[in-house]
């Protein structure tokens, strides 16, 4: 590979580079409609939504959910949202931005808690993986947060440094984690939560991903 002294992104998946929030939303109320809950509008979903999931769940069931009704709700998730992905695209101008990057000369890598064995051959299908130093799924358990998984990338790409790297995603773990690993973020309204949610976090939000790379560009400065 080389080495990488210049900046580096970390990109996020679904809901960054991958526009598959209409998926999301409908996996959700599948796994929801599993319990009778009352299916949620993208609003409250973005409003609501926070990792690990089961925080999420007790958000809008006033308790955690019990191992079992875990297990159905994230298995009924995973099988919607396997099912409709497949209508899901690229979000607007994702192609042109990478390969904009790595023309530059600056490395870039995916980080994401979607399972590494369906991630790959989906980065893949794109057309997109040769722009990555490296494509990490989730290998344990869903519903976890990603900071330690973001310390594990980063110390598996060489020549990256984490003070010049900054992480791309739609999710405030997104910015937890690249704190966690001593990198920056920028935070994406286009996937998960609510701009007033990210704006809580206290790193730069941004609508669009043009604007995101700019602000990753002046981060890493």
């Amino acid at each position: 590979m080389g080495t990488h002294r210049d900046a580096h992104i970390v990109w996020d998946w679904n809901g960054t580079l991958f526009h598959d929030v209409d998926a999301v939303i409908g996996a959700t109320n599948a796994a929801f409609a599993e319990l009778g809950l009352q299916p949620l509008t993208l609003e409250r979903y973005r409003e609501l939504y926070c990792v690990p999931v089961p925080k999420f769940y007790e958000r809008l069931m006033g308790r955690l959910p019990t191992e079992a009704e875990w297990e159905l709700m994230d298995a009924t998730f995973h099988r919607y949202y396997t099912e409709h992905r497949v209508r899901c695209a690229l979000a607007e101008g994702v192609a042109e931005l990478l390969t904009g990057w790595s023309s530059a000369g600056r490395s870039q890598s995916i980080l994401s808690m979607y399972g590494h064995e369906d991630l790959v051959p989906l980065v893949r299908g794109f057309g997109i993986e040769s722009h990555f130093l490296r494509v990490d799924g989730r290998t344990g358990p869903s519903g976890g947060g990603k900071s330690e998984h973001m310390v594990r990338h980063l110390g598996a790409l060489t020549g990256v440094d984490p003070a010049r790297t900054v992480v791309i995603g739609d999710a405030a773990d997104d910015a937890l984690a690249a704190r966690h690993a001593g990198a920056r973020a920028v935070l994406y309204t286009g996937g998960s939560h609510s701009r007033a949610s990210l704006e809580a976090v206290g790193v730069p939000v941004v609508d669009t991903l043009a604007e995101a790379v700019e602000e990753a560009e002046r981060l890493a400065a």
